[in-house]
């Protein structure tokens, strides 16, 4: 029996007794910066469209939509990826990845480099996510992942809460490139600890594939038809050309699922989808990304457009919506805990629903924010701090162990995907020059169905308590 050196028994004892928060922080800020660049941007986009007036909303609507739509597609390999390659490796890959796509962002003087970047931007953000949470899994022992993970989301949710405000505040004084500018000092934090301080951990014996052609088929498929919607009002598009796109849309998309069905690792399993209740969930994931997306881009538009705030005011006067999201899905969480995810998502989504309706009716074309905009932004927060989270717990209930992480992936790409229909949907009805009130009507009218129809189909989600 050999004795182990002093050098051994030294990494032995401080990799028990060593704190896995330093580790946390390190991670997070990452998914921070992730967190809050999709808000920013939707502040940001009348700055984009005051620096690059030739191009048309339906153009500058690629510059959110380009990043969501590969995000979506990568987020599902890039979890295996991680394991199998070293999840440290992987994570100041991606963070490396998105802060450099973040300073061409910032540097980019025409639309299609900004896109470009935001591309690459996308594939660094989707590399880094799956691996921080996997590195933060692995840093705590088992009866503290719970609040690991819970405080992982929250750092998330908290990005999203002060994104409007802070990103306003930024663009309004600095420019539009300071969206993306913030990104690199706490960035360069997260990688230059990450080299330091984080631990490589991977998965022997794991061969991750990437399937291009799934990824290619599914990007197309998503694409062609958000490229549809947003050029429907276009004099540049004839009806057949758009047509054409819907039709290249609905082949790509019958490929995708042809290509699964065949494929020895195919992008997504369909298998997963036998599952009524999966199947049932994430049908209610892509309505309600589509009518969260909306929401929240509708929000600058009304404030800006028909209110006339400035852009920072606009941004704090949208902040008590998110601001509810994190205390809610807490209190939500706990109760789903009890009784089970359907009836905190059926009564959530008639809570959005509610908020509306009263966007639909309440607010006018003379500001009055505390009476007539505070309350529905109260509800649109409480809502979905009730369903986004039970989303994604719903949607691996059911299946087994072995599919929770695939299973995860492919719910967070169907709420990604919804939020490029929403995005094309409201600049199609509110991305025009001349905006009124009643442009808002059918957008909100929509925002109430798609609210209904999440919480019809989370019917099927069976209820039963969740463990924690």
């Amino acid at each position: 029996m050999t004795t182990p050196t002093l050098a051994a028994r030294v990494e032995a004892v401080s990799s028990v007794t060593a704190s896995p928060w330093p580790t946390f922080w390190i991670a997070c800020i990452a998914v921070f910066l992730v967190s809050i660049d999709s808000t920013v941007l939707f502040a940001a986009f009348g700055a984009l469209s005051a620096a690059f007036p030739a191009a048309t909303p339906a153009d500058l609507s690629w510059v959110l939509n380009a990043y969501t739509v590969v995000y979506a597609t990568m987020l599902i390999p890039a979890g295996g990826l991680a394991d199998a390659h070293g999840r440290k490796r992987v994570f100041l890959f991606g963070v490396t990845l998105f802060l450099a796509a973040s300073a061409a962002c910032g540097m980019a003087d025409s639309v299609p480099l900004l896109i470009a970047a935001r591309v690459v931007q996308a594939l660094g953000a989707a590399l880094l996510t799956p691996a921080s949470l996997s590195i933060i899994l692995d840093a705590f022992p088992k009866e503290k992942r719970a609040v690991a993970v819970s405080l992982w989301g929250a750092v998330g949710g908290l990005a999203a809460a002060i994104g409007p405000s802070l990103g306003t505040a930024i663009v309004d004084h600095l420019g539009w490139p300071w969206a993306f500018y913030i990104n690199l000092p706490l960035g360069a934090v997260s990688l230059y600890f990450g080299a330091l301080r984080l631990r490589e951990a991977r998965v022997e014996g794991k061969k991750a594939r990437i399937d291009l052609v799934g990824m290619l088929l599914l990007i197309v498929a998503v694409g062609a038809i958000a490229m549809a919607i947003t050029q429907l009002d276009s004099p540049r598009w004839s009806r057949l050309e758009l047509g054409a796109l819907a039709a290249t849309s609905a082949i790509a998309f019958a490929a995708f699922i042809a290509w699964a069905r065949t494929s020895a690792a195919p992008l997504v399993d369909l298998a997963l989808f036998q599952n009524r209740t999966y199947s049932a969930v994430n049908l209610a994931t892509l309505a309600f990304g589509t009518a969260f997306a909306m929401m929240f881009f509708a929000f600058f538009s009304y404030m800006t457009r028909i209110w006339h705030f400035s852009l920072p005011l606009a941004g704090i006067a949208v902040t008590p919506g998110p601001l509810m999201v994190v205390p809610t899905a807490i209190v939500a969480g706990r109760i789903a805990a009890r009784i089970g995810h359907r009836p905190i998502l059926v009564v959530g989504s008639l809570v959005y629903a509610a908020s509306g309706l009263w966007l639909l009716l309440v607010p006018g074309v003379e500001p009055a924010y505390a009476t007539h905009w505070l309350p529905g932004l109260f509800l649109s927060g409480i809502g979905v701090g009730m369903v986004l989270p039970s989303l994604s717990g719903a949607a691996v209930a059911g299946l087994p162990q072995a599919q929770y992480a695939v299973g995860s992936a492919v719910n967070q790409a169907t709420r990604q995907l919804g939020a490029v229909l929403g995005v094309a949907v409201t600049v199609l009805l509110v991305g025009h020059a001349q905006l009124t009130r009643a442009d808002f009507i059918p957008l909100y009218g929509m925002h109430v169905a798609l609210a209904l129809v999440t919480g019809a189909l989370c019917l099927a989600v069976k209820t039963r308590p969740v463990a924690r």
